[in-house]
């Protein structure tokens, strides 16, 4: 992979930490020597959902939603230059990726760059996709709860992705169909009701519900005269059930599916929505990016879901992102925080406090044959100026509950 990452970052990182300790990079750094042949890759839950279908089209279509314009100044301050976007609405015709390109980071914020991406990628979600069934046995069908994946209309909480390398569209790969009871050893929950093992779902339940509570994409993305595969998701939290775990379990194996896809051996179940079979090919580079909703030591996420690909032999963690910011917010926060076993550094998310705390929930996990310049956690701390972008953790956030985290990559 010689010619791999001849790009440089637009954006330095000791400009980025020098931003979250308290002073504002200039607009339009130039790169020091040491940041060239990388590409920074980066993910960021960035709550760009709405109530209602059709209301992110609307809130996109003026420059005017402050919501969106801290989002996008966090992403011009940071450039990452391939970038997943989870928790934003799917809608068909693209309208709102297009609108959050045209209105918001194609316009500069208090001093920010406006950065470009020529190239975007979304597809559908199983989110708000109504399933026929009672899925969460309450005796009654329909709803959110109920649909493949909660969501109060179809695509709510979907996935966006922006490039400024060419996505080979025609290579693109999804999972948004593949059913759980498929994955082999699959933790299908337990109703604890009965003496029958794993019928929490009826048989004709698991003829169709699916493993990916939004979807899972392997997009491969050209950068120079290679491919690194840009392998995205956003897997349920691991809550809001019962006894049974169901979301717990269906997390552990949202994650688990990634961990078998780089693995020859262990994907050939797989399948995608256009029939392809089998997952990665053993010499092939990829980037692993998204919400996990699972932090390694803490949190109601099963026991070893994070390390599935944290420990997986072709994942390289070797410089976990990490930010002061996110040390001094479980400080002062307190409460769940001061019992958790996780490096606070390492912290992506700020949630309740009561519980379960700031979590390391948001991952970029490159390839062991990709090396690891740099990589942090947007996370400022109270002194910066731009500590405005993230806050306190009261709600609601002025951008969002998660932090954007990105990492430089070389070969």
């Amino acid at each position: 992979m010689t010619s791999l990452f001849r790009r440089t970052t637009v954006l330095l990182a000791s400009t980025v930490v020098a931003a979250t300790l308290g002073t504002v990079p200039t607009a339009g750094a130039t790169p020091a020597a040491d940041a060239a042949a990388t590409v920074r890759f980066a993910t960021f839950n960035a709550s760009l959902n709405r109530s209602v279908e059709g209301e992110l089209v609307a809130d996109l279509s003026t420059p005017d939603d402050a919501q969106a314009a801290n989002v996008a100044e966090i992403i011009q301050r940071t450039r990452p230059q391939v970038l997943l976007v989870n928790e934003f609405d799917y809608d068909a015709a693209g309208e709102a990726r297009q609108l959050f390109q045209d209105n918001y980071l194609s316009v500069p914020h208090n001093g920010a760059d406006p950065i470009d991406y020529p190239y975007s990628y979304a597809a559908p979600s199983n989110t708000g996709v109504p399933s026929g069934f009672d899925l969460n046995n309450d005796g009654t069908v329909g709803g959110p709860d109920d649909a493949f994946g909660f969501g109060f209309f179809p695509g709510q909480f979907g996935m966006a992705v922006y490039s400024m390398f060419p996505i080979d569209t025609a290579a693109v790969r999804t999972f948004q169909t593949f059913l759980w009871k498929d994955m082999p050893g699959a933790l299908l929950p337990d109703d604890p009701a009965t003496p029958e093992p794993a019928d929490w779902y009826s048989p004709a339940e698991l003829e169709v519900f699916r493993l990916s509570s939004k979807s899972h994409w392997d997009l491969p993305v050209r950068v120079d005269a290679q491919t690194v595969h840009f392998l995205v998701s956003h897997p349920t939290p691991p809550v809001f059930d019962g006894e049974e775990d169901r979301n717990g379990r269906r997390n552990y194996d949202e994650i688990g599916f990634w961990a078998d896809y780089v693995s020859p051996l262990r994907s050939r179940y797989v399948y995608d929505d256009a029939g392809g079979r089998g997952g990665l090919p053993a010499g092939a580079s990829f980037v692993i990016a998204g919400d996990q909703n699972s932090d390694p030591l803490d949190g109601d996420s099963l026991p070893g879901a994070a390390q599935q690909l944290l420990d997986h032999p072709r994942v390289n963690d070797s410089r976990p992102p990490d930010s002061v910011g996110a040390i001094q917010a479980a400080r002062l926060q307190g409460g769940a925080n001061d019992a958790h076993e996780s490096p606070d550094r390492h912290d992506t998310a700020d949630f309740d406090d009561v519980a379960p705390g700031n979590l390391r929930a948001d991952y970029v996990l490159p390839s062991a044959d990709l090396g690891i310049r740099r990589s942090a956690v947007f996370w400022p701390v109270p002194r910066s100026p731009l500590y405005r972008l993230v806050g306190d953790g009261s709600f609601p956030a002025p951008s969002s509950d998660h932090r954007l985290v990105w990492v430089d990559l070389r070969p």
